[in-house]
């Protein structure tokens, strides 16, 4: 029935996609959540006898549990991935998401942090502490090379290449990018490195891992996000941020500034240009607001 489907479409996400673990789970809830339902009203339908009205259904019944449309679409990828494995594995000769239609998205402009509320941000790190000297090397290294939070705990020692200031990135389905890392971020990030990093007693398997903790084990998502949680309280930034607001703020500054859209799709890796585009539309909002502000006879 489902389950050796289920693991079968497991491998393929790790072996043959090579996909992170975080989205391998992401996948495998879906499908579950798809089992589930066919569990519940369609007498457990097997993965073979799905047909697109079960599917249109599966969506009204998501929405009908609270699942915002971005969370149905979401939910969607994984199961158009699942159908597609069983298709090419020929345990099916048809896709019934081929002509389904999940629900429309509007485009959100994603939230940055100006260049004041970055400085705000990083000055109130207490850089008398081992943990604060660790805490503002992250988030330098976050906002100076636009970096997932995932790629920054996974960052590695012998990827760093600071002498000609890059620094070796391992991204979505394990592709590797090289990224330019600034002054200020080598600064701290040496500061960490020679300093409060060697005070840790590494964990085996950690010792490759640039920011530890204090039980010399690689940090974890939830710290991260903790820490720039508590940060922007102190800071009195009244935005609701996560480290992705720096990839944002990233992006959005370069742009500002005149970079080339191609030159920042590869620094961020984004397989389609079309993924980095939103920050166009960012720029022109910004632009629009400020000559609102500004312009005397903007509006007579």
């Amino acid at each position: 029935m489902w389950e050796p489907s289920i693991n079968g479409f497991k491998g393929w996400l790790q072996v043959e996609k090579s996909l992170s673990p975080n989205t391998v789970a992401a996948y495998l809830r879906d499908v579950r959540s798809l089992q589930q339902f066919t569990r519940d009203e369609h007498n457990g339908a097997s993965p073979k006898r799905i047909e697109r009205s079960h599917l249109e259904a599966f969506i009204a019944w998501l929405n009908k549990r609270g699942a915002s449309e971005r969370s149905q679409a979401r939910t969607l990828s994984g199961i158009r991935s699942f159908f597609n494995y069983l298709v090419m594995e020929n345990e099916r000769d048809d896709d019934p998401t081929e002509l389904l239609e999940g629900p429309k998205l509007s485009r959100k402009l994603p939230r940055f942090l100006t260049v004041d509320e970055i400085d705000r941000l990083f000055s109130t790190v207490d850089l008398s502490k081992d943990e604060g000297t660790r805490n503002r090397a992250m988030l330098e290294v976050l906002y100076s090379c636009g970096l997932r939070v995932t790629e920054l705990i996974e960052l590695r020692l012998s990827n760093l290449h600071l002498e000609i200031e890059f620094v070796r990135v391992t991204g979505k389905g394990n592709k590797e990018r090289l990224v330019p890392i600034g002054a200020s971020a080598i600064k701290h990030l040496k500061l960490y490195l020679e300093g409060a990093r060697v005070h840790n007693q590494l964990q085996h398997g950690h010792e490759d891992y640039v920011f530890v903790g204090k039980r010399g084990k690689r940090l974890s998502r939830v710290t991260v996000f903790t820490m720039i949680k508590d940060l922007a309280k102190k800071a009195n930034i009244r935005k609701a941020i996560s480290p992705h607001t720096f990839r944002h703020s990233f992006a959005t500054h370069l742009l500002e500034g005149g970079a080339d859209l191609r030159a920042i799709q590869q620094m961020l890796g984004h397989e389609s240009i079309t993924t980095t585009e939103i920050y166009t539309h960012l720029d022109r909002e910004y632009l629009r607001q400020t000559i609102e502000q500004f312009h005397p006879r903007y509006r007579v």
